[in-house]
């Protein structure tokens, strides 16, 4: 799975939900799961060292409540957070599995492919039907958004595959490379 934030966007995020409101680290992976609808859900490997870091850094601390670590944002934090907000965006980058595949479809058998169209467009769909099943009246105006954008994406793309994937089936059926009798590989008798 390509990573969701790049090189110290988790960090950033992180800070933006402790100034929400003081938080342990289980609700913090929770809550990131539940806005991200299920598609990122953080381990703890990856989430407490980054809230100890963060407090190494100065821009959380800590205190115990009921055997639990609550952390809070500091005044550093809130800084720093603010101001990574003006730094301008880094473009998208899309790593995608799947189109890696489909670049090399000619060397795969058709069938194979059309198959891996299939379970792409119903991936797409199961997504977009989580997307569309969020209460978009909680989350803030970027969040709704982001949701909205996401859709677009993701419905745009089922479309295309829908309308793409027979006759680009079709076309590698008709270019299928088929190993001539002579190379083909010998069956032992």
């Amino acid at each position: 799975m390509s990573p969701v934030f790049r090189h110290g966007r988790l960090r950033l995020y992180l800070l933006k939900l402790l100034d929400e409101s003081p938080r342990h680290g289980y609700e913090v992976i929770r809550l990131l799961q539940d806005r991200f609808m299920g598609v990122y859900a953080p381990s703890p490997g990856t989430i407490y060292p980054r809230l100890a870091r963060l407090e190494e850094d100065g821009l959380v601390t800590h205190e115990e409540v009921d055997g639990k670590k609550v952390y809070s944002i500091t005044d550093k934090g809130r800084d720093l957070f603010a101001e990574s907000l003006r730094e301008p965006p880094a473009p998208d980058k899309i790593r995608s599995d799947f189109c890696f595949v489909m670049l090399f479809a000619h060397l795969l058998p058709p069938t194979l492919i059309d198959r891996l169209i299939r379970e792409r467009i119903a991936w797409y769909r199961h997504h977009i039907g989580q997307m569309e099943s969020c209460d978009g009246h909680e989350a803030p105006p970027g969040g709704r958004l982001i949701n909205g954008l996401g859709l677009a994406i993701y419905r745009s793309a089922a479309a295309y595959l829908e309308e793409n994937r027979a006759a680009f089936v079709a076309g590698l059926q008709r270019t299928a490379v088929r190993p001539e009798a002579s190379q083909a590989p010998a069956v032992a008798s």
